[in-house]
């Protein structure tokens, strides 16, 4: 029996092994491959340059300079998402917090390569549409070439570029890692007479207690700690949107937001359609929140309340879900919809690509990552044994699918927008939730579908709330530094907006601006509609399904395949959606109000 095999056998929740990625930072394999990178990096020299225009024809070139870029891109990103997975297990330690340095200076370079490929791209802009019309090759690679041109029309100067791009590792990066670090290290005494501690992801795991005290002490523990760690953290947010700021209005884009749009694939017109719809829904959600806080006998739900599990029926204590019992209930449920993605997660399973357990110096929540070249991913999660656990890894294992699907495409060809790279997690996640209430009895599949309103509810309206925090930021922060006050005031007032008198208005979460890793990526931002995107087109391919099942699970999977070729409004209209028509939004929206009323009926029965 491998390893791997017996990891799994004795029950213990699976921590990944990373040693087919590369066996550490001293291997030969690790150094050969920066080693190759750097070559690589040598000879895109010559093809980005006005000399190689001058002796190619501009086909020939543009041909040569994709098969440059493809390289440069799948072995610097194996590289960087190793160090990255390294590190976002262990935030203290010192050599991955060396390579991740190495790899940034590494990425200077890199991003200079890109920015002479698209000045070279623009001086052979009148001939892309004659060349791109011959050439079968090529014309794969057409959203690609003409993003890369659309880039380069916003463009700095190669000087103002490389500045921008080194100073970013002291600047933005920097910020970021501080809050990445802080997140993961912050701790709290939850037990004076032991002396106890929690770090601050295992007081968030808390949340999900059946226990209301330890829920509210978990709560008023996590502001506490952020609070004290406050200046710190806003110092990291106000660096990393200012430097944003700085760069986007540079390079011409008339806010953030206009840059977030384009990023995503999507257009201005679809995104407004996508947040008016969710704005419509709101009232239907806080009827939900008004139906828990029946069952849970409560005048009203609480911030700490929100992930409150339900009383099981008689009394009956909940059960702790273990962390194999859920890969095997999602696989089997996979396995119903297609054999290939329940294969895919079998096998992350049995052979360690998970970490499942939250531990000090590891990173909070959860996400997939992908190493183009070895072709295989990763999945971190913080699995803590409650029914949510299974919707996050049926959706983190979605991620991976994904990943799966286009791991033999080039590597422009695995880079997809965050908008549609949501898609296959909501599907999975949906797929999952939706066979387990067909075959719990009505007790359990209560406490699914309030499992999956949980979700739906952090989708829509706390994202919603965020898309209007962070709108404001962008905004204020243009003119001024922000206090940790006022970024505390400007949080709870989205809240109040989206969840309304669904939630207790005066136990809210001010900090949440501290919490989310997604405000502090300096090449991102607005990194929070997308998850709406996501949930709302995956709940209408599972509507599709639902409806024609038959042949679905390949047109499916030619979908997820052309996330790197296609821009979202292309691709959506190609599987028959117009996601600029506030409709489309509505039918996915729909779908989680029937369950909302399903779910009232129920508190209302319950009372």
């Amino acid at each position: 029996m491998e390893p791997q095999d017996k990891a799994s056998e004795s029950g213990r929740p699976p921590q990944w092994s990373l040693d087919t990625i590369y066996p550490g930072y001293e291997s030969r394999e690790y150094k050969q491959a920066l080693a190759e990178l750097t070559a690589q990096l040598d000879t895109a020299d010559g093809i980005f340059s006005r000399e190689a225009l001058k002796t190619l024809n501009p086909e020939v070139w543009l041909i040569r300079a994709v098969s440059a870029m493809n390289s440069l891109r799948g072995r610097f990103e194996n590289l960087f998402a190793y160090a990255y997975a390294r590190y976002s297990t262990s935030t203290r330690d010192p050599q991955s917090l060396k390579q991740l340095g190495e790899l940034e200076k590494t990425e200077l370079r890199l991003k200079q390569q890109e920015i002479a490929f698209r000045n070279c791209l623009k001086s052979i802009k009148s001939s892309i549409d004659a060349v791109l019309a011959s050439s079968d090759e090529l014309r794969q690679y057409e959203l690609f070439i003409r993003e890369s041109l659309q880039i380069q029309s916003r463009q700095l100067s190669s000087a103002e570029e490389d500045l921008a791009a080194d100073l970013n590792r002291s600047g933005g990066e920097a910020w970021s890692r501080l809050q990445s670090t802080l997140g993961s290290t912050l701790t709290a005494v939850w037990n004076s007479e032991s002396g106890e501690t929690m770090t601050i992801t295992r007081l968030r795991t808390m949340a999900f207690s059946p226990d209301r005290e330890s829920r509210r002490k978990a709560y008023e523990l996590e502001i506490s700690t952020w609070r004290n760690a406050e200046v710190a953290v806003c110092a990291a947010l106000n660096g990393v949107k200012g430097f944003s700021h700085t760069l986007n209005s540079r390079r011409g884009y008339a806010s953030t937001l206009d840059k977030a749009v384009e990023q995503s694939r999507i257009s201005r017109k679809a995104l407004d359609a996508l947040i008016a719809a969710m704005e419509e829904s709101l009232p239907a959600f806080r009827k939900y929140l008004k139906a828990k806080a029946e069952i849970l006998g409560l005048p009203a739900l609480t911030w700490y309340d929100l992930f409150a599990p339900l009383p099981e029926r008689g009394g009956e204590k909940q059960k702790r879900v273990e962390f194999h019992g859920a890969a095997d209930f999602i696989i089997r449920n996979f396995s119903s919809f297609s054999e290939e993605l329940a294969e895919y997660a079998r096998g992350a399973v049995k052979n360690l690509w998970i970490d499942a357990l939250p531990r000090e110096g590891k990173v909070g929540g959860a996400y997939c990552i992908s190493f183009p070249e070895s072709r295989e991913s990763r999945i971190l999660s913080n699995f803590s044994g409650n029914l949510r656990d299974i919707s996050t890894l049926a959706h983190e294992l979605g991620h991976g699918y994904h990943h799966h699907v286009v791991k033999d495409l080039p590597a422009l060809h695995q880079d997809y927008p965050m908008t549609l790279a949501e898609t296959a997690s909501i599907f999975s996640e949906t797929l999952v939730a939706e066979k387990a209430l067909q075959e719990m009895d009505e007790a359990s599949g209560l406490l699914l579908m309030e499992s999956s309103l949980q979700d739906s509810t952090q989708v829509i309206v706390d994202i919603l709330s965020r898309f209007y925090f962070e709108s404001e930021l962008m905004e204020r922060r243009a003119d001024h530094e922000l206090s940790p006050e006022e970024l505390c005031d400007m949080m709870t007032d989205a809240q109040k907006k989206t969840y309304g008198d669904g939630l207790d208005p005066d136990k809210l979460h001010p900090y949440m601006w501290a919490v989310k890793g997604h405000y502090y990526r300096p090449e991102l931002a607005f990194y929070n509609f997308p998850y709406a995107f996501g949930l709302l087109f995956g709940l209408a391919l599972y509507g599709e399904y639902r409806q024609n099942s038959n042949g679905f699970p390949q047109k499916y999977r030619s979908i997820l395949k052309d996330t790197g070729r296609l821009n979202a409004v292309k691709l959506t209209a190609e599987a028959g959606f117009d996601i600029e028509d506030i409709n489309f939004w509505r039918s996915g929206l729909s779908v989680i109000s029937e369950r909302i009323d399903t779910f009232a009926r129920s508190a209302s029965a319950l009372k």
